[in-house]
């Protein structure tokens, strides 16, 4: 379209202005021009409203006032035009890059014509305005910033100075988000050459207005002074600039609530490669790289998929959120997968399908990437990667001679004749093997002829025992398989060959525990296996070290670690479902029958031992006893130690602490000797006579009658179940202690990532509920308690709390910890109402459901009914269960809490009021109305 020349053009304007980057173009908008922005009925309706005004400041408030009105009236018809058709952001773009133009103009207009004009303005005095930015892209989001540029030829005058500020007044009354430069050619020379940030802006410059020769004269002068000849400098800095930004985004393209505009994959880089390609080649839209043979037509068509994807993402979030939001966090993702016609169907909610394909865009635009940059190292306008490149972190080391067939391009793993490659089927998985072998990474044009040939892995493939070899090689044979795995998910590779993985491909479970996808959660597990195998990990991981270092069957373990998450996604429970999908690949894979018959228990019970050991008391004899039933052999048992190791490491970045670690090492090491010395060696009684010898020996300087008095007062479970450093604290608290007197030990437990807190009181009922609030008032997480009532009256109690981040509490917050843990107990501060005006759920955190179900147990206990809530976590949460079970008169000897994000699951060990278990059902079922009234006022109370 020809843009309308205004008053602005002060002197010399050209009838045919330059083109520094595509115009909005009025024909292609979400709805028609006029209803966007009317231009002439507009100018019309000012004029008349102004035309008997002389105060400067009426005339820009009857301006900013009908602007205002045309700008709701065009926003809310573009809006609702969008709604209709939620993934046209394209146009939707250019629809408010429309708008704000025809504000913008009108706004210059009147700062020219009415409020300083200039009837013989001199050289001095010539002005062009330039839109920069996304702005000067013409794609403006809903609240996008209006990015501007004023250019003078030389040192700006008083009357231009008038004009811009008059300007910038009205675009500030009218709410517009105004960032604006005023320059001279000159200084956009100087400031060019020294920051590549500025240079962008410059190569994305829109004439908007004003004197169009001076605009030409710029973009003259930047292409021939400060373009011409530096390409590859500006492409090492872009480079740079997004390496960077990768890194404060978290380094990952499968981050659950990624950032849609700067993190990977994202619309900043779809924008890189073209600032790229518009600085070395003048291209002006992206489809012009087909005809350089930069793309396919193919690899086209997947970059303007994954732009308009993203960009519709955006625009609903703006729209959502009522200002710029880039950040695709849980709450929104519901709402722009609803905005966007997403549905729940085959078992999966429609939130999931949504960040699926957001997931799988996103890995495109990877692939995407390092295809353009090769292009670029064969035309040598971006440096080739060097070895120290390619392995920072990594010794240099010798490469390996190529086999036959294969080349190296760009420093690059290629093959020498595409033809002769593609006619064997299995040189696609040998492809992966040989860049495993040597060090090399693939280059993109291998990438190319897989990715586009992967109708080659066929059932026959699939079923070719050499095939298979050469997969599990990938796995087994090379250190770091990872790598392979990583980039044959990326091409599509691994979900040809294993079509059930294709399932799990940039799944999304919309949790707050889990950071990845499930298919990089997997190829993280895997990561995490080869890592201690390098021993890497030792210290972190010493179990886990140590077994592989002792010999397992490698087969099995990577195998497993692979398969164990693929049935994910179906309605049906994933370790069921994947444990069938297990029995029907191993055999195919080359695994012997016993193999088989490990890896499917592996995958049917990786949960198992993370279950057992954070959701119940590893102390109490029967859970070992249970696990070591289960798991029946030693072997099985150092294999799913290992698993669940990297299960959970492979969860998230912050998933594995200490805490964690504790209650796995704990588990295994009772098991592995359960099961080396007979299940019949886990008795209570053993373990209270040795946990009696070892207190004895710890206060060896106790007097006689006190140290007597000690072991007399406490019953069975208290030997059993604490751990002796927890004993010779409750010891000392317990001497000479008052019928009235409370006292309170806190320290930091540095081996369980923990704070523990001990009390010692006159026992009364409903006590552990009183403590859980008291803590639950200062923000601590409880992750384990315990609480006895000893022979002579006196309530022993131990806490292990957490802050909100996770972690131990800090030194100087432990005195505020006693503090209200002692007003609390005296009866000073009531948990109850104090709890009423605890923050709410966040917004983001809102969307998940956790459906809640309690579950009785008495077989897992010989003397305890164990109460299972599994529901969402909400504050104060523990302090109402355990408040609703002391009401009931129900004794609470333990609670196990085990927390995956927005899950928890809450585990008591409990008797009745007459030290019985809970066994008739009217009495299990009048319990859970109960709880489940409590769980319901938690949730009005959080706003959930």
């Amino acid at each position: 379209m020809t843009l309308p020349q205004d008053a602005l053009a002060l002197r010399g304007s050209d009838p045919s202005p330059p083109v520094l980057s595509e115009p909005s173009d009025a024909a292609d908008l979400i709805c028609p021009a006029s209803q966007v922005f009317d231009q002439p009925a507009i100018r019309q309706r000012i004029e008349a409203r102004i035309a008997d005004c002389s105060d400067a400041g009426e005339i820009r408030a009857h301006v900013v006032e009908i602007l205002a009105e045309v700008k709701e009236t065009g926003r809310s018809r573009i809006s609702a035009a969008f709604a209709a058709d939620p993934t046209a952001a394209r146009r939707v773009l250019r629809a408010y890059a429309y708008l704000t133009d025809g504000m913008l103009r009108e706004v210059l207009h009147v700062a020219t014509a009415k409020l300083h004009p200039t009837p013989t303005p001199t050289d001095a005095e010539r002005v062009a305005v330039m839109a920069v930015g996304g702005y000067g892209r013409g794609e403006m989001a809903p609240f996008s910033d209006v990015d501007l540029m004023f250019v003078t030829p030389w040192k700006m005058t008083a009357k231009v100075e008038s004009i811009i500020e008059s300007t910038l007044y009205m675009l500030w009354d009218l709410r517009l988000k105004v960032g604006h430069a005023s320059r001279t050619i000159k200084d956009c020379l100087r400031l060019g050459k020294d920051d590549y940030t500025i240079r962008t802006t410059f190569l994305e410059m829109r004439y908007l207005a004003g004197d169009a020769a001076l605009a030409a004269d710029l973009q003259d002068t930047l292409h021939s002074q400060l373009f011409a000849g530096t390409a590859s400098e500006f492409i090492e800095a872009k480079l740079e600039e997004r390496a960077t930004r990768h890194r404060k985004q978290g380094g990952q393209r499968y981050m659950l609530e990624p950032n849609v505009k700067e993190g990977k994959g994202g619309l900043r880089d779809l924008q890189t490669l073209y600032w790229i390609a518009k600085y070395l080649h003048g291209v002006q839209r992206a489809r012009e790289l087909v005809g350089l043979g930069v793309f396919t037509q193919e690899e086209f068509d997947a970059f303007d998929a994954a732009e308009r994807f993203q960009w519709s993402v955006r625009c609903h979030l703006h729209l959502i959120a009522g200002r710029a939001q880039d950040q695709l966090t849980f709450d929104m993702q519901v709402q722009v997968a609803d905005r966007m016609g997403y549905t729940d169907h085959d078992g999966r909610r429609a939130v999931e399908h949504f960040m699926q394909d957001y997931f799988r865009h996103a890995t495109r635009v990877g692939e995407l990437t390092r295809i353009f940059l090769t292009a670029l190292e064969a035309s040598h306008v971006k440096r080739e990667p060097g070895l120290w490149e390619l392995f920072r972190g990594r010794k240099r080391t010798r490469r390996k001679k190529l086999k036959p067939g294969y080349a190296v391009k760009q420093n690059r793993l290629s093959v020498e004749d595409e033809t002769a490659f593609l006619a064997d089927k299995l040189n696609v998985l040998r492809l992966f093997e040989e860049g495993l072998r040597t060090g090399y990474l693939l280059h993109p044009d291998a990438m190319r002829m897989v990715a586009g040939h992967l109708e080659l892995i066929d059932e026959d493939l699939r079923r070719d025992p050499e095939a298979n070899r050469i997969f599990l090689d990938l796995l087994l044979k090379h250190g770091n398989p990872e790598r392979g795995l990583r980039r044959m998910n990326e091409l599509g590779v691994l979900g040809a060959f294993i079509p059930e993985f294709a399932e799990i491909v940039a799944m999304m479970q919309f949790n707050m525990y889990h950071s990845y996808t499930v298919d990089e959660h997997t190829i993280q597990v895997v990561s995490t296996l080869a890592q201690i195998e390098r021993e890497e990990l030792i210290e972190e991981l010493p179990v886990a070290s140590r077994i592989l270092k002792g010999g397992v069957n490698r087969k099995v373990l990577y195998v497993a670690c692979l398969l164990h998450d693929i049935g994910k996604g179906r309605k049906e429970d994933h370790s069921i479902l994947g444990a069938r999908i297990a029995r029907m690949m191993c055999p195919r894979l080359g695994l012997k029958p016993a193999e088989c018959d490990t890896v499917e228990w592996l995958v049917r019970y990786h949960l198992l031992m993370s279950d057992m050991a954070q959701k119940r008391d590893i102390s109490d004899p029967r859970t070992v006893r249970d696990f070591a039933k289960a798991v029946k052999t030693r072997d099985r048992l150092d294999l799913l130690t290992v698993l669940t190791v990297c299960d959970i490491r492979g969860v998230g970045p912050h998933t594995w602490n200490n805490w964690k670690a504790t209650l796995l090492r704990g588990l295994y090491r009772a098991t592995a000797h359960a099961l080396e010395n007979g299940l019949e060696d886990l008795n209570r009684d053993k373990l209270e006579s040795e946990a009696k010898r070892a207190l004895r020996e710890a206060l060896d300087g106790w007097d006689k009658p006190e140290l007597k008095t000690e072991m007399a007062r406490h019953y069975g479970p208290y030997w059993q179940g604490l751990d002796l450093a927890s004993q010779i604290t409750f010891a000392e608290m317990l001497r000479d202690l008052g019928e009235t007197e409370i006292r309170i030990d806190t320290r930091r437990d540095t081996d369980r990532d923990a704070t523990r807190v001990c009390f010692a009181l006159a026992d009364h009922p409903g006590i552990f509920s009183r403590l859980a609030g008291a803590l639950s008032l200062v923000g601590a997480n409880v992750v384990d308690a315990r609480t006895y009532t000893s022979k002579d009256g006196f309530a022993t109690a131990v806490f292990w709390v957490q802050d909100a981040d996770g972690n131990p509490y800090e030194e100087a917050r432990l005195p505020r910890l006693r503090d209200m843990i002692g007003k609390t107990l005296k009866g000073e501060v009531v948990a109850s109402h104090a709890l009423e005006r605890r923050d709410k759920i966040k917004k983001r955190e809102r969307p998940f459901d956790v459906p809640t179900n309690i579950t009785f147990d008495n077989d897992g206990s010989e003397i305890y009914t164990i109460i299972e809530v599994d529901t969402r976590d909400r504050p104060g949460l523990l302090y109402d269960l355990t408040k609703t079970l002391a009401a009931s008169n129900i004794y609470i000897a333990s609670a196990v809490i085990a927390t995956y994000g927005a899950q928890v699951v809450d585990t008591f060990y409990v008797k009745d009021m007459f030290g019985l278990k809970l066994y008739t059902k009217s009495k299990q079922d009048s319990l859970e109305r109960k709880l489940r009234d409590a769980i319901a006022r938690v949730a009005e109370r959080a706003g959930a």
